[in-house]
């Protein structure tokens, strides 16, 4: 009965039973591990796969947004730099306000925001229109990505690499549904068929309000405690190295990736003449892949350890990258296959390895690396874009074919010792 209640990595404190009402003493002490811990983490996982389908949208609608409203490729990077720069600046500052205090129903609130930026841009009919769209959107990501982590944690049941793999793969799943249905939804009924996607918004704020519920109660009236290092945990200085490294592994990551979801089309199209239809399928191959690869990343983190998982997901795909840009069509699809799936694998346990580097500030480094992620993108994607316009969508696969090469960093990560669950 003396036992402590863990509520989260940042939010613990030894329980007094005297103070709990009655009925409370006769609950298990560790709902983590049980049966209602894992509907919550499916229901955090269905609400990412629901926010990021509404979010690969945007990517998905650039050819017809460019043919509507004849957009070179730098307006249209500067699209996603709207969206994700929102998202990048704001996750960090949603992440430090829940580490001091919980918002069991901002997640609701949030999605709120997408549901009305899907409205917008469905109607919108200026370019500065679509921008402030596409920021709304970026918005309503920058609230969900922190606080939903944490509750991801929460359910974990101490597997906190396949808790952060079950949560990333709805994501990534909702990320490669978007190019598919815009083929199937909105390139044949156009713009104004995106509001339709508003019911999916709808449906994930009904979830998230409900997972608030849950939520609440877990950590109300729970106070904030110092976290004690680790007796062999790195120093200070090795943190912070190993901060600098997996920011500058996820600044390669995060842009390749970029240069395929926002471009990845057009350089088909391009390239190899196909519809626009067929290449949107095309790219869902290569998000399915991603997927697949977050799913295993975060298991194979926990049992093996992070580090080798992230150095070999990103080193790893240095051989396909290189030969993407010289490949055929159908062999583009297959080395973007096993590019999607190995570099996805590492997203899982470079979120984790940073939480795990500074458990104290779990909101914060949430946010400041999912947002980092968005920022990334978001930059990379205006960045590629102007490069796309002055040298050619093929020469921008060239360049960024290297990017893996800043894998080797990973050799500076330090070795972190085990928890015991």
């Amino acid at each position: 009965m003396n036992k402590p209640v863990i509520v989260d990595a940042d939010i613990a404190a030894p329980v007094n039973p005297a103070e709990l009402p009655l009925p409370e003493l006769a609950k298990p002490a560790a709902p983590a591990a049980a049966g209602p811990a894992y509907i919550v983490l499916g229901g955090i996982s269905f609400s990412h796969f629901l926010n990021d389908t509404m979010q690969s949208l945007i990517p998905s609608v650039y050819p017809i947004l460019k043919a509507n409203y004849a957009l070179d490729f730098g307006q249209i990077g500067m699209i996603t730099l709207a969206f994700q720069f929102t998202a990048s600046l704001l996750q960090p500052v949603v992440g430090h306000i829940t580490d001091k205090k919980a918002q069991p129903f901002s997640l609701a609130i949030g999605m709120g925001s997408t549901f009305l930026g899907l409205l917008l841009l469905s109607v919108a009919h200026s370019y500065a229109v679509i921008l402030i769209a596409a920021a709304m959107i970026g918005l309503g990501s920058a609230v969900f990505h922190p606080e939903s982590a944490r509750i991801a944690r929460l359910a974990s049941g101490g597997r906190h690499g396949m808790a952060q793999s079950v949560f990333q793969v709805g994501g990534n799943a909702g990320t490669a549904l978007g190019p598919v249905l815009a083929a199937l939804i909105v390139v044949p009924f156009g713009q104004p068929s995106i509001a339709w996607f508003s019911s999916i918004a709808f449906l994930a704020i009904i979830v998230l309000w409900r997972i608030g519920v849950w939520y609440k109660p877990q950590v109300a009236g729970k106070k904030r405690m110092v976290v004690q290092p680790h007796p062999h945990a790195p120093s200070r200085r090795r943190v912070m190295v190993a901060l600098v490294v997996l920011v500058a592994l996820l600044f390669s990551k995060q842009l390749y990736l970029s240069s395929l979801s926002s471009y990845y089309t057009f350089y088909l199209i391009e390239k190899f003449q196909v519809s626009t239809q067929t290449a949107q399928m095309f790219l869902f191959v290569f998000l399915a892949a991603t997927a697949a690869g977050v799913f295993f990343g975060g298991p194979l983190g926990d049992r093996f350890g992070r580090r080798y998982v992230i150095w070999f997901s990103i080193l790893g795909i240095l051989p396909f990258t290189l030969a993407l840009p010289y490949a055929g069509l159908y062999a583009s699809a297959v080395l973007t296959v096993f590019i999607g799936f190995i570099l996805a694998s590492a997203t899982p346990a470079i979120i984790v390895f940073a939480q795990e580097l500074m458990p104290h500030r779990f909101g914060m480094i949430s946010g400041v690396f999912f947002g980092f992620a968005f920022g990334i993108g978001g930059l990379g994607a205006a960045a590629l874009g102007e490069l796309a316009d002055i040298r050619g969508i093929d020469f921008v696969y060239q360049v960024c074919s290297f990017l893996p090469a800043l894998g080797l960093l990973a050799v500076l990560l330090p070795k972190m010792p085990r928890h015991a669950h």
